[in-house]
């Protein structure tokens, strides 16, 4: 059963507004982590660094503004990402099996590559080796912004399969972030957790749209779950996947134009992508160079970060693309060949936010590998960016009137 034109219209409207919102929120996030590094790096590094400790609330929830942002406000970033997650799988193009295999197979081997890379630079050295998963996620708004930078030579076809690449890449973060960064479970607190998601999941069920008991169980479930062990930032996802959506192609009926999880997606998506990810950059990219030279990122721990990123991801990414081409098993979006496949690959090495996230997980209370983490998610980041860009520069055909 096809898709009337109207939702079909529909879908491609709200594409083209969040890819603008997503590229614009790139060049903020790149200028946010620009603003970080010259903080550290400049008089007022000190003053950087007390900001960044700022103390906030009081008793056992008086904690820095480094923590707030890490484990509170990102619980708001991982709520929409579940959010977007879900509505690619029930409505957009996640839930066409014709259209999910190229993103999730170039998804899969873009996390497997990146992660054998780093054991291979790091396998004797246990410590390091908790940072295995920094190099295997692909910042999405960071690339669709050097993305956004080429204009409109960029075939739609490249931003949708980038952006549902990046999208499958979030949800298999998650699940690493849930498996391998729990500490010191607390069983009880984590029982607390499993009977206010089943009271949210009775609410979806009973067909309850209104947003504001799923936000407040949201609140509860996220104190029970940082509590428990598992990283706080779950909770959003949890709360995120268990917001009601529907559409007209589904059996829920569809009286208003958006559903629950579009109303509450589109609201938080500006205050993510220009105030939450700008100030999470702002507060752990100001990463301190002085002293820093070429040798320092050739030590195995940031080297094999680098190597998973700008070698792992686009070999990873493009070689499953070419395996499922060559098997007849999908092709290419329209307007792409190998050369910009090959573009599309190195963006995907861009790894900026959910990179130093799962950094911070990795080693908590341990500030060299940590700066060490943080210097070989700059660098190839950066370099991922600029090769990007300048690949694609070269390899897309201009549009008509110049660009």
């Amino acid at each position: 059963m096809s898709a009337s034109p109207s939702v079909l219209a529909r879908a491609q409207r709200v594409f083209a507004e969040f890819f603008r919102l997503e590229a614009a929120a790139g060049l903020v996030l790149i200028a946010a982590a620009v603003l970080a590094l010259l903080a550290a790096n400049s008089p007022w590094a000190h003053a950087y660094v007390l900001f960044r400790d700022t103390p906030l609330g009081n008793g056992a929830w008086g904690k820095s503004l480094h923590w707030w942002v890490n484990d509170g406000l990102m619980a708001v970033f991982f709520l929409l990402v579940a959010l977007e997650i879900k509505r690619e799988v029930v409505s957009g193009q996640l839930a066409s099996r014709s259209q999910l295999l190229l993103p999730v197979v170039c998804a899969v081997a873009g996390v497997a590559l990146p992660a054998l890379a780093f054991t291979a630079m790091n396998r004797h050295d246990a410590l390091a080796m908790r940072g295995w998963a920094v190099p295997t996620a692909t910042d999405i708004a960071f690339a669709l912004g050097v993305l956004a930078l080429l204009g409109t030579r960029v075939p739609q076809g490249m931003k949708l399969l980038l952006s549902t690449i990046a999208v499958a890449d979030d949800l298999i973060a998650i699940l690493i972030i849930a498996l391998f960064y729990a500490q010191g479970l607390q069983w009880g607190a984590l029982a607390g957790a499993v009977g206010v998601a089943l009271l949210m999941a009775v609410l979806n069920r009973r067909k309850v749209t209104r947003l504001w008991p799923y936000l407040g169980l949201g609140v509860l479930l996220w104190a029970l779950v940082l509590k428990s062990g598992v990283h706080a930032t779950l909770a959003g996802v949890v709360t995120g996947l268990l917001i009601p959506h529907y559409d007209r192609g589904n059996a829920i009926d569809d009286a208003i134009e958006h559903s629950p999880l579009e109303t509450l997606e589109h609201a938080l998506h500006p205050w993510v992508a220009f105030a939450i990810l700008p100030l999470f950059a702002f507060v752990n990219a100001g990463l301190a160079l002085g002293g820093v030279r070429l040798h320092d990122l050739l030590v195995p721990l940031p080297l094999g970060i680098a190597l998973g990123l700008f070698l792992g991801k686009p070999v990873g990414v493009v070689g499953a693309a070419l395996v499922l081409r060559a098997a007849g098993w999908a092709r290419f979006p329209a307007g792409m060949d190998l050369r910009a496949m090959l573009g599309l690959g190195l963006l995907c090495g861009i790894g900026f936010t959910m990179s130093l996230f799962i950094a911070n997980l990795a080693f908590t209370a341990r500030p060299l590998p940590y700066a060490e983490s943080v210097l070989g998610v700059l660098a190839a980041s950066v370099l991922a960016a600029v090769a990007g860009l300048l690949w694609l520069r070269a390899v897309l055909p201009r549009a008509r009137g110049g660009d």
